[in-house]
């Protein structure tokens, strides 16, 4: 495993919805300012201690409640590249994509343990863990991964049409 690159687990439970990772009283600011609210009231020490190319190992129902796109923005902004669940909101699923967050609806997500570093097979794909086991995931439409590489669906109409058309 070590010739790709490894993910530090940050593990939450089951029903983590939009309120908390962008919670209502912060949602008055931009996202920069919201992140730094993010998890606050399940994992005090997130905001703290997230860094660049961690993931996030939640039980099922990941993104559950509002539509509000910030949820996933937050996540992007303090660097997670990825959220690893057994089951997604449909809202947070798309929103997520199309701001370039990769999301993995694994049924065996509970296996990872918190602090574990994994890697992430993008292609399978898959989750493999410190022990060397691996833990399948759905499949994710391939225009759904061009959009995470992209760093979101704007970022690829952006690439693809150029920045005049993408803006008006």
């Amino acid at each position: 495993m070590s010739a790709v690159p490894l993910h530090r687990v940050w593990k939450l439970g089951a029903d983590i919805d939009t309120d908390v990772l962008a919670p209502g009283h912060a949602m008055k600011h931009g996202v920069e300012v919201l992140a730094r609210h993010c998890l606050e009231s399940v994992r005090p020490d997130f905001v703290g201690g997230v860094r660049q190319g961690d993931v996030i190992v939640a039980g099922p129902n990941f993104g559950i409640g509002s539509s509000r796109e910030q949820a996933a923005a937050v996540l992007v902004r303090l660097g997670i590249v990825a959220v690893i669940a057994p089951s997604f909101s449909g809202l947070y699923f798309r929103n997520a994509f199309n701001l370039g967050l990769l999301l993995l609806t694994c049924p065996e997500a509970g296996r990872v343990a918190e602090g574990e570093q994994i890697a992430l097979d993008w292609q399978a794909p898959a989750v493999l863990t410190a022990e060397g086991t691996r833990l399948a995931c759905d499949p994710i439409p391939p225009f759904l991964m061009d959009m995470v590489r992209a760093g979101g669906l704007m970022n690829q109409l952006r690439a693809r049409f150029g920045k005049e058309a993408v803006n008006g």
